[in-house]
């Protein structure tokens, strides 16, 4: 197979072919079905490679850095020295929740915390849901997730060794949300993590999740995460992912959601660390009455790339959507925004709204955004706006007016742009803390003064 492969194709392929046939031999045992699903993945790496410029869906953001690491997949758990105190300064602390503790990639049940769970609800390690070959696995892991679109997800299933496995059967209810805290020690460049988690949310279920992404080393790095969420009819679900790693570090990420009749799903991304991250965002509206939220929030830096591609698909009509993406851009950083609105001809009715906002701080940031409309049906409200500016000076000059200082005004134009986003934080508590996150953030950029 390798021999027909481009030449480029084939030498960036070669490492991670040879890496995936140690871990195939060297791996536990694993079900059958979880072998083809892992094969496949490789198979569709190896085909295709990375992305470049040249592909549309990647033509702002260039990942020829990632391929060049060195690759050091961390597949097995190795003593990591991460205390508890290290892991409260990356939660949120105060929030009542489970808290499942991941490092490099590997369930560490020492740092973690599970509350008391109603009958009917199961929150364990991905890996751990393997061992017991539970059959929700073999029915969803991997059905959603698609690998053909996407080489990232397929290096993700081909190299997976752990992760979040969520399942709330129908009508039950998990009162505290569920915190999932990956963190990287980025102690040897290239080491590289493939969080993989899976979210069932069976008819009237209700639950909240947050992920955060964090680093504690310095090394280049490169966290590749995927997640799938199945929801079922009139199921609730909030979801917020918080990545906030080094400066040196790469971080690609992937959500699926597939959605039931009336289900109800918001999901907040907020992107604030890694030198250069993609989050992947694609939802499936597969039945009527469905209310599906997006939000996100990106405060890159320096040289950061903070890039997020979206689609969101209409099947079945009578569906709303709603993207809000805001981002705040400072010294050389650049953001990214494709998002794509798919409403298929059987989806009448529609009602769907995307918005890219972008504050530039510097004269030497860029945004780049691509709102997009596919409409197949001809009885639908879609709408779809970007802008990209300053801060508006008669904003300015009208706080200025009232008494209120220029560097105190400031602060409030651009912490209420991010506002924006945060108000739509459902979860009080949760929205709480990070508002004080970005605050604090915020306050530390010399570029507000």
């Amino acid at each position: 197979m390798l021999e027909a492969l481009p030449k480029q194709v084939k030498k960036e392929a070669d490492p991670y072919l040879s890496r995936f046939d140690a871990f195939e031999r060297d791996g536990t045992s694993q079900p059958t079905w979880a072998a083809s699903l892992r094969k496949a993945g490789i198979s569709r790496f190896a085909e295709f490679g990375f992305p470049t410029l040249q592909d549309e869906n990647w033509r702002f953001t260039n990942v020829a850095p990632i391929a060049k690491l060195p690759f050091h997949p961390v597949l097995e758990r190795t003593a990591h020295g991460v205390k508890q105190e290290t892991i409260e300064a990356f939660s949120f602390a105060t929030l009542k929740s489970s808290r499942l503790v991941f490092v490099d990639g590997h369930f560490a049940p020492e740092l973690s915390h599970v509350l008391p769970l109603p009958a009917g609800v199961q929150v364990m390690s991905l890996k751990a849901a393997m061992q017991l070959n539970l059959p929700a696995l073999e029915k969803h892991l991997g059905r959603y997730a698609q690998i053909e679109n996407n080489s990232f997800t397929a290096l993700n299933t081909a190299f997976f060794t752990d992760g979040v496995f969520i399942h709330v059967q129908a009508g039950k209810t998990l009162p505290d949300p569920v915190q999932l805290i990956f963190v990287s020690t980025a102690r040897e460049n290239g080491a590289t993590s493939h969080p993989r988690n899976l979210v069932i949310a069976e008819a009237n279920s209700q639950l909240t999740l947050v992920e955060t992404y964090a680093s504690l080393g310095t090394e280049p790095t490169l966290t590749n995460a995927a997640i799938e969420f199945v929801i079922g009819e009139n199921a609730r679900v909030e979801h917020c992912k918080f990545q906030d790693e080094h400066l040196k570090a790469f971080h690609i990420g992937a959500i699926q959601a597939q959605l039931g009749k009336s289900a109800n799903f918001i999901s907040h991304s907020l992107a604030l660390g890694a030198l250069l991250s993609r989050n992947n965002i694609n939802t499936v509206l597969g039945g009527e009455g469905i209310e599906c939220v997006l939000n996100g929030l990106y405060i890159p830096k320096d040289n950061q790339t903070a890039d997020h591609f979206m689609i969101v698909d209409h099947v079945k009509p009578h569906c709303n959507s709603h993207e809000y993406f805001n981002g705040i851009l400072d010294d050389h950083a650049r953001g990214v925004f494709h998002g794509r609105i798919l409403v298929r001809q059987e989806a009448q009715k529609t009602d769907a709204k995307q918005t890219n906002k972008n504050l530039l701080l510097s004269d030497d940031a860029t945004a780049n955004t691509k709102p997009q409309l596919e409409i197949y049906a001809d009885d639908v409200k879609c709408t779809h706006g970007a802008t990209v500016g300053q801060l508006n000076e008669e904003s300015i000059f009208y706080l200025r007016a009232r008494g209120i200082g220029l560097e105190t005004a400031r602060r409030m134009l651009i912490h209420a742009f991010a506002g924006e986003i945060i108000d739509r934080i459902r979860c009080e508590p949760l929205r709480e803390e990070v508002d004080k996150i970005v605050w604090d953030r915020l306050e530390a950029n010399p570029h507000i003064s």
